[in-house]
């Protein structure tokens, strides 16, 4: 026996295992796009991911019905089963897809176009469900704009239909609540309900709405409201930005109730996998990519672009800072303006504060590496490693040609190109001798001067 826990703090109890249909076969029209339209990203996966991270916390199993063709969508959704709507025949064509995978208990259909659907929503979508005489459950909202929403209509507390917007009359399209499109039913029921859809309406279709007036009939049809910008759909990429904003909006909230300082909220954007823990201190204008941790008191400095790394404690990142994948920057350590840092162990304590690229390096402890540093770490065909131990200073200018290991202690003189190993406590000279000619500046200008005065 399954249970869920809801707002209330009550349990919702289920004989039998419950299952999510998400629909997402669209192709995404209105996106104007090759890519299917539950792969277009948000907060920095796919739309279908949100869907199916927060469904798999409520629901025992997860279907996904896909169109033709969509190969990389059904990777996305795995390790669930998809079904192949071969032919687009309407949502309720699409949900009787995946009948012979309903199970036996309760079913929810979803939609991959509403991603940002919460865990609270949909365990309250099921404990409406399982009150006392309810054959279905629905979800539904009241957006600023109803546009071309179903309408849901309710009489003495109970839903009697969905009409669509094409189908609703001047006064029905004058209510503002508005159906969601997300459903929950006993299997058997559904079945038979999608069983007896017609297609006779504007569109030609078998809408999964109608499914409601069906229940209706035979039973009680109950509707739970939840606010408009977690249930809004997405169609087009205009729907695709208020989402991001929506979403942007709620991580932000998240990071500030767990005790990260963020100076300028609005500015900064999150991915939903971002890991900051309590006291870091996060400047305006900075983006965090997929697979970030920030630890504990470290400071994100204004207009730095994170990625797929991890910043230690008490770290200082940026401004104007790159952090890309693989990177680690240890305890204490300082990535200053304009650094990029790639497949890099920055060691505890170490620095590079000035106009450096540090690619596929380990740098020790304590390590100074001077202003404009490069760590030439491709050859054209393959990636080499550049290895500095601890306690190193590296001069301004150094060009570190990979592969190479520099030895703990040792001091790079500033301008040198290091192509060999560099032992332990040495100094390394990598440039050629400085020759000065006495007066050979002045004549040479004196003579370019004297050609430009001839025309």
């Amino acid at each position: 026996m399954t249970s869920l826990s809801i707002s209330d703090g009550q349990p919702v109890r289920h004989h039998k295992p419950t299952t999510a249909v998400i629909l997402a076969a669209g192709l995404g029209t209105r996106m104007r796009s090759s890519l299917p339209k539950a792969l277009h990203p948000l907060g920095g996966r796919p739309m279908i991911t949100h869907l199916i991270e927060t469904a798999k916390s409520v629901f025992d199993r997860i279907v996904v019905v896909v169109g033709p063709d969509m190969a990389a969508l059904e990777k996305a959704a795995a390790p669930w089963p998809c079904i192949v709507q071969s032919e687009r025949l309407g949502t309720g064509h699409a949900a009787s897809m995946a009948e012979e995978l309903f199970g036996e208990g309760d079913v929810a259909i979803l939609y991959a176009d509403n991603p940002l659907i919460t865990e609270e929503t949909m365990r309250i979508l099921l404990a409406t469900r399982q009150e006392s005489g309810v054959s279905l459950a629905l979800l539904a909202m009241r957006p600023q704009d109803p546009g071309r929403y179903g309408r849901v209509i309710v009489r003495n507390g109970c839903v009697q239909e969905i009409i669509e917007w094409k189908d609703a009359s001047e006064a029905q399209r004058a209510i503002d609540l508005c159906n969601a499109g997300v459903l929950c039913a006993g299997a058997q029921d559904l079945r038979r309900w999608l069983a007896a859809l017609g297609n006779a309406n504007a569109q030609g279709e078998y809408y999964l709405t109608d499914v409601v007036a069906q229940a209706a009939r035979e039973g009680i049809v109950r509707h739970a409201e939840a606010p408009a910008d977690e249930l809004a759909g997405i169609n087009s990429r205009a729907e695709l930005a208020a989402a991001e904003a929506s979403l942007q909006k709620r991580l932000r909230v998240a990071a500030l109730e767990a005790g990260v300082t963020l100076v300028a909220p609005d500015t900064v954007f999150f991915c939903t996998d971002t890991i900051i823990e309590p006291d870091v201190v996060v400047e305006p204008n900075v983006v965090f990519g997929p697979e970030v941790i920030v630890r504990r008191e470290a400071r994100i400095r204004a207009f730095s672009h994170l990625e797929g790394c991890v910043v230690e404690r008490e770290a200082i990142i940026g401004p104007y800072a790159r952090l890309r994948p693989g990177t680690v920057c240890g305890i204490a350590s300082h990535v200053g303006n304009f650094v990029e840092l790639k497949a890099t162990q920055l060691g505890d304590g170490a620095k590079a504060n000035h106009l450096t690229y540090l690619g596929d390096s380990t740098i020790g402890a304590r390590t100074n590496v001077g202003a404009g540093t490069i760590t030439c770490n491709y050859d054209g065909v393959f990636k080499h490693r550049t290895v500095i131990g601890d306690d190193v200073f590296v001069g301004s200018d150094s060009i570190l040609v990979a592969p190479v290991t520099i030895g703990s202690g040792a001091l790079l003189a500033a301008g040198g190109v290091i192509t060999e190993d560099v032992e332990p406590g040495a100094l390394a000279l990598g440039r050629s001798r400085q020759i000065n000619k006495a007066e050979r500046g002045r004549s040479i200008r004196d003579a370019l001067r004297a050609k430009k005065e001839q025309g």
